[in-house]
């Protein structure tokens, strides 16, 4: 079957052609339009689908590029099938190993025990019991943070103090009957200095932004009202996000690293996000042009192309 493109940005249904196009979706057609705009300037032919279109033959496209597919954790079940289907038709980038990896937030503790510092967590099989006040006494949290381990946008996020915790035993149980879950303690710093975000290409550091939580939340999503501002990283916060980028199984393309401190002011590793990124294009246009350069050196390297 003869190629119709060489690269798909994959999006989802809600963001092929919306209708409504508030400020959020205005950003997300504009990064996307800057990422094709810059691999058309290296005369690739370019095309943007939604992930789950059951009309497109991804065998006509010879590699797809994650974008803004910000509903598969929302349909994880038909994402993997679609995943398994479209690994065997075309080339994903990033590859499909590092987004098996990236899948599940348990690939915190694999970078940990690489020597990287992250936000201390404990990982609890589906399925699996535990007295959620008790443990949370156990490990002297003043305040702890509940979330799935397969995730995004907060979903299932729930902050609660430890005398809070038996009000959220039942959902705790809930949701361990179906899937696995993460516990951490939480971290006040998020508060006052919120959530920064640094963009990679390869090992390259490109940009960074801060993520801030609007008055009375701590979720600093803009889904919940968060804001965003442009960040000029430390030297620790680069070196930290460069040591886990180079910790993943394979140099990704492209990824996000997102730092919180901890109590004594030290960037730790709250993701690593290499599925499907937002890279915050607009405030550094030219980034586009980067992870273009970066999707070519690779793709040829691996006869993509």
């Amino acid at each position: 079957m003869p190629y119709l493109y060489d690269i798909i940005i994959l999006t989802d249904q809600r963001y092929v052609n919306p209708a409504v196009r508030d400020e959020y979706i205005a950003n997300l057609l504009q990064e996307d339009r800057l990422v094709a705009e810059a691999l058309q300037a290296h005369g690739l032919r370019v095309g943007r689908q939604g992930w789950d279109n059951p009309d497109f033959d991804w065998r006509t496209t010879r590699m797809a590029l994650f974008r803004t597919t910000w509903d598969y954790f929302n349909r994880f079940a038909e994402f993997r099938a679609w995943f398994a289907r479209a690994r065997q038709q075309t080339q994903l980038i990033n590859r499909p190993g590092l987004i098996e990896w990236n899948l599940n937030k348990r690939y915190l503790l694999d970078l940990q025990q690489k020597g990287i510092r992250i936000v201390p967590t404990t990982l609890l099989e589906a399925g699996s019991c535990l007295d959620l006040a008790q443990f949370v006494a156990q490990q002297g949290w003043p305040e702890a943070i509940l979330k799935p381990a397969v995730s995004g946008a907060a979903r299932h996020t729930y902050r609660f103090t430890a005398q809070e915790a038996p009000r959220y035993q039942q959902v705790f149980d809930q949701l361990l009957a179906r899937e696995a879950l993460l516990l951490q303690p939480f971290q006040p710093s998020v508060l006052q200095w919120g959530e920064v975000a640094l963009m990679f290409f390869g090992e390259h550091y490109s940009h960074a932004i801060r993520k801030m939580a609007k008055p009375g939340d701590f979720r600093v999503q803009d889904d919940f009202g968060g804001t965003v501002t442009p960040h000029q990283p430390g030297s620790a916060e680069i070196e930290l996000a460069t040591r886990a980028i180079r910790a993943c199984p394979q140099v990704p393309v492209y990824g996000r690293v997102d730092l919180i401190n901890d109590r004594d002011g030290r960037p730790q590793v709250s993701e690593v996000e290499l599925i499907e990124p937002e890279l915050w294009l607009r405030y550094k246009p030219e980034a586009a042009q980067w992870l273009a350069a970066r999707l070519v050196d690779t793709a040829r390297q691996h006869n993509w192309l």
